[in-house]
């Protein structure tokens, strides 16, 4: 090989290179396509025919009562009576957001659990047992589980002395028939609200009990601070220290929790 030439080829041994691979995107799968409103109407059943239009109207009304039953669950149980009396108190300590709403709001939950205990132990051996053996029917399961719930409604209707407040939420031909009637002839959607009623009539009752020893306080802490002469401090900020030492030394949770789980009998 002549100086100063380039070779034609690599050199011997060794192999030449291979050509680089042409590179092709991966294959992507294309994301499922959302659901459209024909889609969603498959899922209903057939309104073509009376079968179908009925059965279409239960399932409407079954999901009607699922997104409500949190609600009606608050409004049938001693819950209503119980968080409106902790939220009173708290506002009578003037301790703004102390406790938090979650614990608020996790106590009296606890304490419905306590108090409706009773009650929900016969509404699973009387409705919801024998209909999961296939010994009742869905009506029969729901008039059985219905009648220990009204029982407990009425009882404390009853207790609280509110039982003219039934009357409001009557049919007018019940109410203008109010001396024959008895609590087998007030239907369900008249007690319900009724129950809501009595219970805010006692938990308002109950919170003007727990406020009057903690008004007490702030008078005495204002006319003191008027007679010192110390305008610009705030009574509330003096008062809060003799409330909540007030309210230890009273054992104030024990005696709230226990007298309001004892109110319900």
């Amino acid at each position: 090989m002549r100086p100063g030439s380039l070779a034609a080829g690599p050199p011997a041994g060794r192999r030449a290179p291979a050509p680089a691979a042409a590179t092709t995107p991966a294959a992507t799968t294309p994301p499922p396509a959302p659901p459209t409103p024909a889609d969603l109407v498959r899922l209903l059943p057939e309104t073509e025919t009376p079968q179908g239009v009925a059965d279409t109207i239960k399932w409407v009304v079954l999901v009607t009562v699922l997104s409500l039953a949190p609600a009606i669950l608050v409004m049938i149980t001693s819950f209503t009576r119980i968080i409106v009396v902790l939220s009173l108190l708290r506002q009578a300590i003037a301790a703004q957001n102390v406790p938090p709403n979650q614990v608020l709001f996790g106590l009296a939950l606890l304490m419905t659990v306590t108090v409706m205990a009773p009650v929900w132990q016969n509404v699973y051996s009387d409705s919801i047992s024998p209909y999961l053996a296939g010994e009742i029917d869905r009506g029969a399961a729901v008039e059985a589980g219905e009648k220990h719930v009204r029982k407990f409604m009425i009882r404390q209707i009853e207790a609280g002395g509110n039982t003219d407040d039934v009357y409001l939420f009557l049919p007018k031909t019940d109410a203008a028939a109010s001396e024959e009637l008895t609590w087998g002839g007030v239907p369900t959607i008249s007690l319900v609200p009724a129950f809501v009623v009595s219970e805010l009539k006692i938990a308002f009752y109950m919170g003007f009990r727990i406020f009057l020893p903690f008004v007490i306080i702030d008078i005495l802490v204002g006319a003191v601070l008027v007679s010192m002469g110390m305008l610009m401090l705030p009574p509330v900020l003096v008062s809060l220290p003799f409330k909540l030492l007030l309210f230890v030394l009273a054992d104030g949770w024990r005696l709230v929790v226990g007298t309001l789980m004892g109110s319900f009998g």
